[in-house]
């Protein structure tokens, strides 16, 4: 298939040169004029053929690793669209963690703008929970850019602090939803349901990351 489209794309280059190169020895002006158009549309016609080599997600990989995840089904919709190349297990734990973190963001600013419209008893537990979810977003950032540059020689010792980060991660979480434990209402019920989706994807992310077993 690889073979098939490089093919197609040098065969395309052919016929634009055969097309623009008669009238391009007509005169210099022309010349010029035609040599910055081929190289120009040569440009394009690799950065299209770039984009279709691009690796899509792995369906087999993905299907694989997440069948025994914390959240199989989760585990599988979200990595199954990610938008970045998802071949490796480490590709994949790069992948949940960007997922998790992309979330737990998203939760973060949702529970900034929730302050507004609480009441006073539900102002409090909904700060707290926007400063664990923020603390939650930098420990799984410090996560993945321990996983990013893992090293043969010190991967235990990282693979360790990755661990570490994301279990933070979730106590974070499951301590926002504590907060809320004698708070009734649809502030309580919003926060829960954004916060355990975001918990979801961060339990799948650690489990990703401890099946790792070398850089």
């Amino acid at each position: 298939m690889v073979s098939y489209l490089l093919a197609s794309h040098l065969l395309l280059l052919l016929l634009q040169f055969h097309t623009f190169a008669k009238p391009c020895f007509i005169s210099f002006p022309t010349m010029a004029t035609c040599v910055f158009f081929f190289f120009f549309t040569s440009f394009i016609t690799f950065s299209a053929f770039s984009t279709l080599m691009a690796s899509p997600p792995s369906p087999d990989l993905i299907s694989s690793s997440c069948q025994h995840a914390s959240y199989p089904k989760v585990c599988f919709n979200t990595l199954s669209v990610y938008k970045g190349p998802v071949t490796t297990p480490k590709e994949l734990a790069l992948a949940a963690i960007k997922v998790s973190i992309s979330r737990a963001s998203k939760v973060s600013h949702f529970l900034s703008s929730m302050q507004k419209e609480a009441n006073k008893r539900e102002k409090g537990a909904v700060k707290d929970c926007a400063s664990q979810i923020s603390d939650s977003v930098d420990d799984l950032r410090k996560t993945l850019g321990e996983i990013k540059k893992l090293r043969r020689s010190t991967f235990r010792w990282q693979m360790s602090n990755a661990e570490t980060w994301v279990s933070a991660a979730l106590t974070n979480e499951d301590t926002c939803l504590d907060g809320f434990r004698e708070i009734e209402g649809r502030v309580r019920s919003d926060v829960k349901k954004k916060v355990t989706s975001i918990a979801k994807v961060t339990s799948n992310a650690l489990y990703l990351i401890n099946r790792l077993d070398h850089p």
